[in-house]
Protein backbone atom coordinates (compact mmCIF):
# COMPACT_ATOMS: atom_id res chain seq x y z
CA UNK A 1 0.00 0.00 0.00
CA UNK A 2 0.94 3.67 -0.59
CA UNK A 3 0.25 5.82 2.31
CA UNK A 4 0.99 9.52 1.70
CA UNK A 5 0.64 12.09 4.80
CA UNK A 6 0.28 15.41 5.36
CA UNK A 7 2.62 16.17 1.84
CA UNK A 8 3.95 19.58 0.77
CA UNK A 9 5.86 20.67 -1.84
CA UNK A 10 7.01 24.70 -2.35
CA UNK A 11 8.70 26.41 -4.79
CA UNK A 12 10.37 30.00 -4.33
CA UNK A 13 10.80 32.08 -7.66
CA UNK A 14 12.11 35.67 -7.46
CA UNK A 15 8.91 37.18 -5.52
CA UNK A 16 7.48 34.66 -3.43
CA UNK A 17 7.03 31.07 -2.34
CA UNK A 18 4.40 29.48 -4.73
CA UNK A 19 2.87 26.48 -2.75
CA UNK A 20 2.56 23.38 -5.59
CA UNK A 21 1.43 20.46 -3.30
CA UNK A 22 -0.73 21.24 -0.11
CA UNK A 23 -1.39 18.48 2.39
CA UNK A 24 -2.33 16.13 0.94
CA UNK A 25 -3.25 12.98 2.31
CA UNK A 26 -4.11 9.99 0.26
CA UNK A 27 -4.09 5.65 0.59
CA UNK A 28 -3.82 3.96 -2.07
CA UNK A 29 -4.33 0.34 -1.50
CA UNK A 30 -2.29 -2.93 -3.60
CA UNK A 31 -3.72 -4.64 -6.98
CA UNK A 32 -5.38 -0.91 -8.17
CA UNK A 33 -5.41 0.63 -11.06
CA UNK A 34 -5.98 4.59 -10.41
CA UNK A 35 -6.01 7.77 -12.42
CA UNK A 36 -4.87 11.54 -11.00
CA UNK A 37 -6.73 13.68 -13.11
CA UNK A 38 -7.35 17.59 -12.83
CA UNK A 39 -6.86 20.54 -14.55
CA UNK A 40 -3.30 21.95 -16.20
CA UNK A 41 -0.95 23.12 -13.19
CA UNK A 42 -2.39 21.34 -10.20
CA UNK A 43 -0.06 19.55 -9.19
CA UNK A 44 -0.17 16.31 -10.78
CA UNK A 45 3.13 15.86 -12.41
CA UNK A 46 5.09 17.27 -8.96
CA UNK A 47 3.18 14.52 -7.12
CA UNK A 48 4.09 11.85 -9.29
CA UNK A 49 7.39 13.08 -8.89
CA UNK A 50 7.39 13.07 -5.35
CA UNK A 51 6.36 9.32 -5.28
CA UNK A 52 9.25 8.52 -7.62
CA UNK A 53 11.17 10.69 -5.41
CA UNK A 54 12.62 12.96 -8.10
CA UNK A 55 11.99 15.64 -6.08
CA UNK A 56 11.69 15.83 -2.10
CA UNK A 57 8.75 16.74 -0.77
CA UNK A 58 8.76 20.34 1.86
CA UNK A 59 6.54 18.28 4.03
CA UNK A 60 4.69 15.31 5.24
CA UNK A 61 5.64 11.69 4.83
CA UNK A 62 5.31 9.14 1.51
CA UNK A 63 5.22 5.57 3.16
CA UNK A 64 5.33 2.30 0.56
CA UNK A 65 4.17 -1.23 2.66
CA UNK A 66 3.75 0.67 5.54
CA UNK A 67 8.34 1.75 5.33
CA UNK A 68 8.52 5.35 5.52
CA UNK A 69 10.91 6.02 1.81
CA UNK A 70 10.54 10.11 2.00
CA UNK A 71 14.03 10.13 2.48
CA UNK A 72 15.25 7.54 -0.12
CA UNK A 73 17.14 8.69 -3.17
CA UNK A 74 15.18 7.80 -6.77
CA UNK A 75 17.18 4.52 -7.12
CA UNK A 76 17.09 3.54 -3.27
CA UNK A 77 13.23 3.90 -4.05
CA UNK A 78 13.87 1.93 -7.70
CA UNK A 79 14.94 -1.17 -5.57
CA UNK A 80 12.10 -0.81 -3.31
CA UNK A 81 9.85 -1.56 -6.12
CA UNK A 82 8.79 1.72 -7.13
CA UNK A 83 9.40 2.54 -11.42
CA UNK A 84 8.48 5.73 -13.31
CA UNK A 85 7.84 6.79 -17.03
CA UNK A 86 8.15 10.07 -17.80
CA UNK A 87 5.91 12.25 -20.15
CA UNK A 88 8.99 12.26 -22.60
CA UNK A 89 10.86 9.03 -22.86
CA UNK A 90 14.71 9.60 -22.59
CA UNK A 91 16.91 8.84 -25.49
CA UNK A 92 19.78 6.91 -25.38
CA UNK A 93 22.59 7.26 -28.58
CA UNK A 94 24.25 4.48 -28.95
CA UNK A 95 22.10 1.93 -26.28
CA UNK A 96 20.10 -0.40 -28.09
CA UNK A 97 16.71 -1.96 -26.90
CA UNK A 98 18.18 -5.12 -25.42
CA UNK A 99 20.67 -2.64 -23.63
CA UNK A 100 18.11 -0.91 -21.90
CA UNK A 101 15.77 -3.97 -20.86
CA UNK A 102 18.73 -5.59 -19.53
CA UNK A 103 19.46 -2.66 -17.37
CA UNK A 104 15.63 -2.13 -16.14
CA UNK A 105 15.86 -6.31 -15.57
CA UNK A 106 19.19 -5.77 -13.20
CA UNK A 107 20.68 -8.61 -15.31
CA UNK A 108 22.09 -10.78 -18.35
CA UNK A 109 18.54 -10.61 -19.79
CA UNK A 110 18.15 -13.30 -22.77
CA UNK A 111 16.95 -12.43 -25.89
CA UNK A 112 14.04 -14.14 -26.13
CA UNK A 113 12.85 -12.71 -22.47
CA UNK A 114 13.25 -9.52 -23.86
CA UNK A 115 11.09 -10.10 -27.05
CA UNK A 116 8.64 -10.60 -24.38
CA UNK A 117 8.29 -8.06 -22.92
CA UNK A 118 8.34 -5.90 -26.34
CA UNK A 119 6.07 -8.26 -27.77
CA UNK A 120 3.18 -7.01 -24.33
CA UNK A 121 3.33 -3.65 -25.80
CA UNK A 122 2.66 -4.42 -29.08
CA UNK A 123 6.25 -4.24 -30.67
CA UNK A 124 7.33 -6.85 -33.42
CA UNK A 125 10.74 -7.90 -31.20
CA UNK A 126 12.91 -8.93 -34.07
CA UNK A 127 12.31 -5.28 -35.58
CA UNK A 128 13.32 -3.51 -32.25
CA UNK A 129 15.53 -5.61 -30.12
CA UNK A 130 18.68 -4.45 -31.94
CA UNK A 131 17.55 -0.56 -32.62
CA UNK A 132 19.18 1.92 -30.58
CA UNK A 133 17.14 4.25 -28.24
CA UNK A 134 17.43 7.77 -30.82
CA UNK A 135 16.10 9.45 -32.88
CA UNK A 136 14.99 7.42 -35.51
CA UNK A 137 12.40 6.32 -32.91
CA UNK A 138 9.13 7.85 -32.52
CA UNK A 139 7.13 8.92 -29.83
CA UNK A 140 4.34 6.29 -29.40
CA UNK A 141 7.49 3.81 -30.09
CA UNK A 142 9.68 5.10 -26.79
CA UNK A 143 6.54 5.49 -24.54
CA UNK A 144 6.02 1.55 -25.76
CA UNK A 145 9.68 0.42 -25.03
CA UNK A 146 9.99 2.54 -21.74
CA UNK A 147 6.69 0.69 -20.28
CA UNK A 148 8.21 -2.40 -21.40
CA UNK A 149 11.40 -1.68 -19.41
CA UNK A 150 8.61 -0.98 -16.31
CA UNK A 151 7.07 -4.43 -16.87
CA UNK A 152 11.10 -6.20 -16.91
CA UNK A 153 11.62 -4.36 -13.87
CA UNK A 154 8.60 -6.02 -12.55
CA UNK A 155 7.70 -3.39 -10.23
CA UNK A 156 5.56 -2.98 -7.13
CA UNK A 157 4.09 0.73 -7.70
CA UNK A 158 4.01 2.12 -11.74
CA UNK A 159 3.84 5.46 -12.22
CA UNK A 160 3.39 6.69 -15.61
CA UNK A 161 3.14 10.72 -16.29
CA UNK A 162 0.87 12.11 -19.00
CA UNK A 163 1.74 8.68 -20.80
CA UNK A 164 -0.54 9.57 -23.88
CA UNK A 165 1.59 13.06 -24.36
CA UNK A 166 3.38 13.32 -27.52
CA UNK A 167 1.76 10.32 -29.28
CA UNK A 168 -0.25 9.84 -32.13
CA UNK A 169 -4.03 8.24 -32.58
CA UNK A 170 -2.63 5.08 -33.66
CA UNK A 171 0.03 4.95 -30.19
CA UNK A 172 -2.95 6.05 -27.96
CA UNK A 173 -4.72 3.11 -29.30
CA UNK A 174 -2.38 0.73 -28.60
CA UNK A 175 -1.62 2.32 -25.07
CA UNK A 176 -4.89 1.76 -23.80
CA UNK A 177 -4.83 -1.63 -24.80
CA UNK A 178 -1.69 -2.39 -22.97
CA UNK A 179 -2.87 -0.57 -19.76
CA UNK A 180 -6.40 -2.97 -19.96
CA UNK A 181 -3.94 -5.97 -20.30
CA UNK A 182 -1.51 -4.66 -17.53
CA UNK A 183 -4.72 -3.51 -15.31
CA UNK A 184 -6.22 -7.71 -15.99
CA UNK A 185 -2.67 -8.99 -14.96
CA UNK A 186 -1.49 -6.42 -12.49
CA UNK A 187 -1.93 -9.14 -8.84
CA UNK A 188 -0.22 -7.05 -6.43
CA UNK A 189 1.23 -4.76 -8.54
CA UNK A 190 -0.40 -0.87 -8.35
CA UNK A 191 -0.48 1.29 -11.23
CA UNK A 192 -0.73 5.27 -10.95
CA UNK A 193 -1.21 6.89 -13.71
CA UNK A 194 -1.41 11.18 -14.62
CA UNK A 195 -3.96 11.34 -17.09
CA UNK A 196 -6.57 13.65 -18.72
CA UNK A 197 -7.60 11.11 -20.85
CA UNK A 198 -11.31 9.96 -20.32
CA UNK A 199 -10.46 6.57 -21.94
CA UNK A 200 -7.65 5.90 -19.66
CA UNK A 201 -10.23 7.46 -17.01
CA UNK A 202 -12.78 4.68 -18.09
CA UNK A 203 -10.59 1.65 -17.25
CA UNK A 204 -9.68 3.28 -13.86
CA UNK A 205 -10.37 1.33 -10.48
CA UNK A 206 -10.19 5.17 -8.41
CA UNK A 207 -9.92 8.31 -9.83
CA UNK A 208 -8.08 11.01 -8.03
CA UNK A 209 -8.77 14.62 -8.92
CA UNK A 210 -5.95 17.50 -7.64
CA UNK A 211 -6.51 21.22 -8.81
CA UNK A 212 -4.47 24.13 -6.78
CA UNK A 213 -2.14 21.50 -5.31
CA UNK A 214 -5.08 19.90 -3.07
CA UNK A 215 -7.44 17.20 -3.71
CA UNK A 216 -11.07 17.55 -4.51
CA UNK A 217 -12.35 14.37 -5.59
CA UNK A 218 -11.45 10.60 -4.39
CA UNK A 219 -13.24 7.72 -5.33
CA UNK A 220 -14.70 4.65 -7.68
CA UNK A 221 -14.34 5.58 -11.10
CA UNK A 222 -18.27 5.28 -11.90
CA UNK A 223 -18.95 8.02 -8.44
CA UNK A 224 -15.74 10.17 -9.71
CA UNK A 225 -16.11 10.38 -13.12
CA UNK A 226 -19.61 11.63 -13.84
CA UNK A 227 -19.09 14.35 -11.56
CA UNK A 228 -15.78 15.24 -13.45
CA UNK A 229 -18.46 15.24 -16.85
CA UNK A 230 -21.15 17.62 -15.10
CA UNK A 231 -18.51 20.06 -13.62
CA UNK A 232 -17.03 20.24 -17.68
CA UNK A 233 -20.62 20.40 -18.63
CA UNK A 234 -21.35 23.36 -16.21
CA UNK A 235 -17.93 25.24 -16.85
CA UNK A 236 -18.77 24.98 -20.68
CA UNK A 237 -22.20 26.51 -20.35
CA UNK A 238 -20.77 29.29 -17.80
CA UNK A 239 -18.24 30.06 -20.75
CA UNK A 240 -20.93 30.06 -23.13
CA UNK A 241 -23.33 32.21 -21.53
CA UNK A 242 -20.51 34.98 -20.46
Amino acid sequence: MLEIRNLAFSAENEADKVDIIRNIDLNIPDGRFVVITGPNGGGKSTLAKLIAGIVKPTEGNIFLDGKDITDLTITERANAGIGFAFQQPVRFKGLTVLDLLRIAKGKNLSVSDACQFLSEVGLCAKDYIHREVNASLSGGELKRIEIATVLARDVRLAVFDEPEAGIDLWSFQNLIRIFENMRKSMENRTIIVISHQERILNIADEIIVLADGAVTKQGPRDEVLPAIAEAHFATDICQKLA
